[in-house]
């Protein structure tokens, strides 16, 4: 049965009161590499690889990422108090970039707390955000931290990354295993840009809103 939208809210505020800071899942992160395991339900070798990889890319994205001045001065004066919910695995590759960025956001703006939880631990809530019938990941929610509102979500791609995937996909007819090297490649090249530009116009019209 599909849940309402008064049970996805409640769903979400339950999982944000209990969620990870962004530091409490770098620690988890790091020890599922130490111990050549994943988060989620399903353990494979594949997905144990996955995670060292991305332990080790968090680290470089927590050193190189970069925002432009005016890119920070904007993030500064959109504070509407908004309480971001971010569904991922330890295992996505697209999350490091993508949690990168939120995550730099939500510094630069004591009005956002970003806070994460596990896609495969909070099955009704990714039920209620799936991305064209999937549970991709990562996926953002965000709500107004006042009245738990659910206002919008983002994920699990920026436009022009998933543009990339859809002509694979339609090239090929299924992802390569070559293509998950390419798009990480497209990552680092794109330096966070696309996921910030697009964070950012939703944080804009939110913060338009309030406004009104």
């Amino acid at each position: 049965m599909k849940s309402t939208a008064i049970e996805i809210q409640e769903f979400a505020k339950q999982a944000f009161d209990n969620a990870m800071t962004y530091a409490d899942y770098r620690v988890l992160v790091a020890k599922h590499a130490a111990s050549f395991t994943s988060t989620g339900h399903t353990q494979t070798e594949a997905l144990s690889n996955y995670t060292v990889l991305n332990d080790k890319r968090m680290k470089r994205w927590d050193k190189t990422l970069r925002f432009t001045e005016e890119q920070e001065v904007e993030i500064k004066n959109l504070d509407r108090p908004l309480n971001w919910l971010l569904l991922t695995e330890s295992w996505c590759g697209d999350a490091p970039p993508a949690v990168a960025v939120m995550n730099r956001i939500a510094e630069l703006q004591p009005a956002i707390t970003l806070k994460i939880i596990l896609r495969d631990d909070n099955p009704q809530l990714m039920d209620a955000f799936l991305t064209n019938g999937s549970k991709s990941i990562p996926k953002l929610i965000i709500q107004d931290s006042i009245t738990q509102e659910i206002l919008t979500s983002w994920g699990s791609r920026s436009a022009a990354a998933q543009q990339l995937v859809d002509d694979h996909k339609a090239q090929y007819g299924e992802i390569k295993p070559s293509f998950k090297e390419e798009l990480q490649m497209w990552y680092n090249n794109d330096k966070g840009k696309s996921v910030v530009a697009e964070l950012l116009i939703l944080l804009k019209a939110l913060n338009l809103e309030t406004q009104r």
